[in-house]
């Protein structure tokens, strides 16, 4: 069996292609900078990351467009089962947000082939990889989330269950949620960063509004600003508020703490 995991450089993709060698799996790692050069911008790139490949751990693009041109081409070069990464609250985000994500839960589960599809709450290492790393080192994480609750989840646990999944049978026509133990507030876990990093880091509540004019004035483009309120919509509805079972169903033990990703990433 050869697995093909797509983002190979990316935050799951990395630790889901080191899991899956740990583990003595044959791995093909695809992105444009890994081994295997794969573009979801260069349909040419495709048929050589495709061939001779069992599954797929399939992260998507933000143009939904590309999505089942892929899928229906792994399919016919005889790929028999995809893992899908997506985000919890898809089935509640009524083209809100995250279209890629959309479409690739559609096109995978329309692909006659096996599919499981991994609904994540928001990542750990947002805070320290991506999204609210630099305004953190800045000293000020400005967001238009309030009080609401977010059982931010550890990438090392999904891509433990992904790689779990992508290896094990028993995972067919299945969605999972993946979240962590215990719901926090962004002021909660920017408290905890603080505490541990030894910084001084305060949280701002945002208006929609405000963050929107804030991502504008440092050259975000309008639409990433409007998907960006657009998931904080959908965390207010309280859709991705309490922590799920899943990770504890799936890999016998519970899910990290933020406290723990915290001490392991940012104490002095």
């Amino acid at each position: 069996m050869t697995i093909l995991v797509l983002g190979a450089t990316g935050k799951t993709g990395r630790r889901v292609v080191a899991r899956l060698r740990e583990q003595g799996a044959e791995v093909r790692a695809a992105s444009r900078s890994s081994e295997t050069r794969f573009d979801w911008a260069d349909q040419s790139t495709w048929a050589a990351a495709v061939r001779e490949i069992d599954a797929v751990y399939l992260i998507a693009p933000e143009d939904p467009k590309l999505i089942e041109p892929f899928v229906r081409q792994a399919v016919d070069a005889g790929v028999r089962r995809f893992v899908a990464l997506s985000g919890r609250g898809m089935d509640k985000a009524a083209g809100r947000f995250g279209a890629g994500m959309a479409e690739a839960e559609r096109a995978v589960q329309a692909s006659g082939v096996a599919w499981t599809i991994l609904r994540s709450n928001n990542f750990d290492q947002n805070f320290d990889e991506d999204l609210w790393h630099e305004p953190l080192l800045a000293g000020r994480l400005a967001l238009p989330a309030g009080d609401v609750r977010e059982p931010f989840v550890d990438v090392d646990d999904v891509a433990e269950v992904a790689a779990t999944i992508l290896t094990s049978p028993g995972h067919d026509a299945r969605i999972y949620e993946l979240s962590g133990p215990e719901s926090l507030t962004f002021g909660e876990a920017v408290d905890v960063i603080a505490k541990v990093s030894g910084r001084s880091i305060e949280y701002v509540a945002l208006t929609p509004a405000q963050y929107r004019a804030e991502l504008l004035d440092i050259d975000w483009p309008e639409e990433a600003a409007t998907e960006l309120n657009a998931m904080f919509e959908i965390m207010h509805e309280g859709h991705l508020t309490t922590p799920t079972g899943d990770i504890q169903r799936l890999l016998g033990r519970p899910p990290a703490t933020f406290a723990a990703y915290a001490d392991r990433v940012w104490a002095e």
